[in-house]
């Protein structure tokens, strides 16, 4: 049953973002472009949400939808590895015009060429995980 509200939910994300066109290339070249602010307005509002929502779920001490408490851990405070992994992930995305969430949007969506990307996205994600241990972290 909760693999029916998890795929309702995950549909409905896809839909808003097709319909916003956060999945767009056209609008993803035109952010690192720097020539419109919808896309800005779109993670903007994201963070700003998720930054709510967590302070709420801290403050409040909300449970998962199994009844578990919620707890979120501190992160590691280090500059280095949040700008290598930005730059890496900002060039995939420019590269591909397209991050995680938005590439099975537009599989979804009938942009068959964007399964390359899925493809090598994987591949990228396998190498990583053979290679974390001689990584710096």
């Amino acid at each position: 049953m909760r693999s029916i509200i998890y795929l309702c939910i995950g549909i409905f994300f896809g839909i808003v973002l097709f319909k916003s066109e956060a999945a767009s290339w056209f609008r993803i070249y035109e952010m690192f472009q720097f020539g419109s602010f919808h896309m800005y307005g779109i993670i903007g509002s994201a963070v700003g949400l998720g930054i709510v929502v967590t302070q709420f779920i801290k403050r409040y001490k909300v449970k998962s939808f199994y009844g578990d408490n919620i707890t979120i851990l501190p992160k590691d405070k280090s500059f280095k590895r949040y700008l290598y992994g930005g730059i890496i992930f900002g060039l995939g995305w420019a590269l591909a015009g397209a991050c995680p969430g938005p590439m099975f949007v537009l599989l979804g969506a009938g942009y068959l060429p964007i399964f390359i990307v899925i493809i090598s996205a994987i591949l990228g994600t396998f190498l990583y995980g053979v290679l974390k241990a001689k990584l710096p972290h």
